[in-house]
């Protein structure tokens, strides 16, 4: 899927969230990544196969 150079990380790779945006929607709370991944603002992700990751934002201390 990906044409950028170097190549955007898999859906399947660690580092997923480091694909370049293809479609940004900042009003609807998501962006559609090179790699087929949905990521939300609240750090959530739907992968091209379906599996959902929970959200992951780090602990806020107070």
């Amino acid at each position: 899927m990906c044409t950028h150079t170097p190549k955007c990380p898999s859906a399947a790779s660690p580092d997923r969230e480091a694909a370049q945006v293809v479609s940004a929607h900042p009003e609807q709370g998501w962006s559609l990544l090179c790699n087929g991944v949905l990521l939300f603002e609240d750090t959530g992700e739907l992968l091209p196969e379906g599996e959902i990751v929970a959200p992951h934002r780090p602990a806020v201390l107070v």
